[in-house]
């Protein structure tokens, strides 16, 4: 990997460590669903125009179903559940959370497109899981001030990423990445606003929760985007997908400094097992590549 390509990772990890630090923020101000339609607007706004440029505006009208599948499944829906998330659980312990999205693409994969899983993937998927478990267990619970709720908002969160990956891979191989990008977060925002409109908050947010908007829309969001391409095409998305990897430890990083967040016991060896598990369900590690090791 070449040194340009390793800080462009490592910044991209920053990025989009930092967007749960900027939902904790933003999300108490704003609420998740106008939080949320205004950082997929703020995408659209600068990633749109750098698509008509390319020339490739014409892929948004060709595939304009699944693009909205994909905008529903891969932005509004699970931005909208991190962000509620948010609203109780920490930056740090939502991004360890985030990391399990490998494991539901794997499954779903399976389930959906019957990809074969090898037994080590298998196990990874068993281990993976089991850290959620570990991370999660003193979290659920559904009595009134319990943060039961909020788990499951981030689980099904990453789950919807899942299937989003999946149905990008069955349904829009024809389709530039780019446009991916641009139609997932134009269709996003044709999608929240008739639900965000009634629910904007009736009092005028502070400029704190503002700067985390414009954060989240510009940086974590269409920068992070461009980035994120940009490894694909110089790297390939096997080693693209290392970032999944870093994310966790940006968002507690971040967490930590700017939100006085505390890291537990429970966060390091939960977040261990599950990134030892993602690893082994995505066929990074296996008994052929450990002995030739």
């Amino acid at each position: 990997m070449k040194t340009r390509d390793l800080i462009e990772l490592l910044l991209l990890a920053a990025m989009w460590g930092a967007s749960f630090l900027f939902l904790r923020v933003a999300a108490p101000a704003f609420g998740p669903a106008a939080l949320i339609l205004l950082r997929v607007a703020i995408a659209t706004a600068c990633l749109l125009p750098m698509l008509l440029v390319r020339g490739e505006g014409g892929m948004l009208l060709k595939a304009w179903l699944p693009l909205t599948v994909v905008g529903l499944l891969n932005s509004a829906l699970p931005f909208c559940l991190f962000a509620y998330a948010t609203l109780s659980l920490s930056a740090g312990f939502t991004a360890v959370l985030n990391a399990t999205s490998p494991l539901w693409g794997a499954v779903v994969a399976y389930l959906w497109l019957k990809m074969p899983l090898p037994r080590w993937r298998v196990i990874g998927l068993f281990v993976g899981f089991a850290g959620v478990v570990l991370l999660v267990w003193a979290k659920v619970s559904f009595k009134p001030g319990g943060d039961g709720l909020a788990v499951v908002a981030a689980i099904g969160a990453t789950l919807a990423y899942g299937i989003a990956a999946n149905y990008t891979k069955e349904r829009l191989a024809g389709v530039t990445p780019f446009a991916v990008a641009t139609g997932s977060q134009l269709t996003a925002t044709i999608m929240l606003l008739p639900i965000a409109i009634p629910l904007w908050p009736a009092i005028t947010p502070p400029l704190s929760a503002w700067g985390a908007v414009v954060a989240l829309g510009i940086v974590c969001t269409a920068v992070a985007y461009i980035l994120y391409f940009r490894l694909i095409a110089h790297l390939g998305a096997s080693k693209a997908i290392a970032v999944t990897f870093l994310i966790p430890l940006f968002g507690i990083l971040w967490g930590g400094i700017f939100l006085g967040e505390a890291l537990t016991p429970t966060m390091v060896l939960g977040g261990i097992v599950i990134l030892f598990g993602t690893s082994l369900a995505l066929g990074l590690w296996a008994p052929r590549r450990l002995a030739a090791a």
